[in-house]
């Protein structure tokens, strides 16, 4: 590849966006496709859409060699990645009135060949590498990595040659780079792919693994298998990452010529998501809902890591408590997001009970965490209780809600300890189910703060609650040890 300055009168072709120090973050997003000109910039020719990562092993698999060291290979497809990224996201081309993303000229871009083969090896290192890309240090668009080939044709840039034997002497692939494009640069890793969707995570999901990652990787190969009869329905598509799970990652692998591991890499995780892309559009008519519609189903009842919800809150409260009674059960900090460390809790929970150990808060896990709370908190009169902040859970909760639901309970937690200080506001032994006594001591506790006595916990009375119970807690709180 050989750059010139053609088109190139006033904008600089490295065009970069400053930013304040630190390490390298992505501020840009990997488009799912890619338009590529099949010629010069003002030839007439043919315009083909391919998906971003076919583009990138095509380019590789044009410009590089096979044989090459590893290190040579890595270091290209980064440069070769970089050359795509900044020409997207520049919209070099779009700007300036053409109705593509890049060219197949060497000249101007980098070769891409349309329908040729890809060989295996430096297929597998762009499946890895594909959304990484190299910026100056403090700028954040993708460098545009000059390179030529150093034998026919030499450039103020990299050598591909050159690389090869730097890489002989021991070099690294970021060694490389540096020795042609300066010190001053980073990698960006994992920016994420597409406008809509999950991102790869950055470690493989394998066996054992539970999360609304997973879940999403499941029902997309379910969605595959649909037209691809060799990859069984995993049977239990529920987040864990289950034998099921496994046997059908194995066949998608083996279906579309990916190493066979049954552990989703980011090679299997994206090659699922543009797999799964293709044939939604082909299916669309016929395949009702959408993949997040059949998240929200299944995770309806259940948490999962990744989860975000105003539940996961109480979650971590109520895992913190238990860690004072079980010793297996970690210290939990009040996140709100389901994270490893809220993961990991649950597994020592379900452990220590007996429990099939997934990692999953599913509605058995659920119903024996929350018992196990309340037999504590019988045991606890409420002035040795400290509630943290919780969100509005988004519902609103009345009397004749007939089952337990732990958001009731710290609706009552909060209205027992009121009831301790301010007169007015009655003593509640309900635990869990909204009846006749906290329908009470909620109407009383809305005529103390000027709200309109429904007897009916909407967003407005969870709110002023929590701001009068946070009030006198503190007030109090010197004579008490809280929870």
């Amino acid at each position: 590849m050989f750059k010139t300055n053609y088109l190139n009168n006033n904008v600089n072709i490295n065009e970069q966006i400053t930013i304040p120090g630190g390490p390298p973050t992505a501020f840009v997003t990997v488009p799912e496709n890619i338009t590529v000109h099949l010629g010069r910039p003002d030839e007439v020719a043919e315009n083909v859409t391919v998906p971003f990562i076919d583009y990138i092993k095509n380019v590789a698999s044009s410009e590089l060699y096979p044989t090459w060291p590893e290190n040579a290979l890595i270091a290209n497809v980064y440069a070769i990645v970089s050359v795509a990224l900044n020409r997207v996201t520049l919209q070099w081309y779009r700007a300036r009135g053409y109705d593509f993303d890049i060219t197949n000229s060497p000249q101007f871009d980098q070769a891409y060949v349309k329908d040729r083969g890809i060989y295996n090896n430096i297929s597998e290192i762009v499946d890895n590498l594909f959304n990484d890309y190299i910026i100056r240090d403090n700028q954040v668009i993708p460098l545009f990595t000059t390179f030529c080939d150093g034998r026919i044709s030499q450039c103020e840039g990299m050598y591909q040659w050159g690389t090869v034997d730097l890489a002989n002497n021991g070099y690294s692939p970021i060694d490389i780079l540096k020795y042609y494009y300066g010190e001053d640069i980073s990698i960006v890793k994992d920016a994420p792919v597409g406008g809509i969707g999950l991102s790869y995570p950055g470690e493989p999901l394998k066996p054992g693994d539970s999360s609304i990652i997973i879940l999403r990787q499941q029902l997309g190969l379910n969605r595959i298998a649909k037209n691809y009869p060799a990859i069984p329905e995993i049977t239990n598509a529920d987040g864990y990452y289950g034998e099921s799970t496994e046997k059908a990652v194995r066949e998608f692998q083996r279906a579309f010529n990916l190493p066979v591991t049954g552990i989703i890499d980011k090679g299997t995780f994206y090659k699922i998501r543009q797999i799964f892309v293709a044939v939604s559009k082909l299916a669309e008519l016929s395949v009702p809902g959408s993949i997040y519609e059949e998240i929200l189903e299944v995770t309806r009842g259940t948490l999962l890591q990744g989860d975000i919800r105003p539940r996961i809150e109480i979650l971590q409260y109520f895992l913190d408590v238990l860690s004072n009674y079980y010793e297996g059960i970690p210290n939990i900090e009040y996140t709100g997001i389901f994270n490893p460390q809220t993961r990991a809790a649950v597994i020592e929970f379900q452990k220590i009970m007996g429990l099939p150990i997934t990692g999953i808060v599913d509605e058995e896990t659920w119903d024996l965490l929350f018992r196990t709370i309340l037999g504590i908190f019988n045991t606890l009169p409420p002035q040795e209780v400290y509630l943290p902040r919780f969100r509005y859970p988004g519902k609103e909760y009345m009397k004749g809600q007939g089952i337990e639901q732990p958001e009731i309970f710290i609706i009552q937690e909060m209205l027992s300890y009121l009831s301790l200080v301010i007169p007015s506001i009655p003593p509640i032994s309900e635990q869990g189910v909204f009846g006749e006594e906290t329908e009470k001591a909620v109407i009383a506790f809305q005529n103390m703060v000027g709200l309109e006595p429904t007897g009916i916990v909407n967003e407005v009375t969870w709110n002023e609650l929590y701001r009068i119970y946070r009030e006198q807690r503190f007030m109090n709180y010197y004579r008490t040890e809280p929870l």
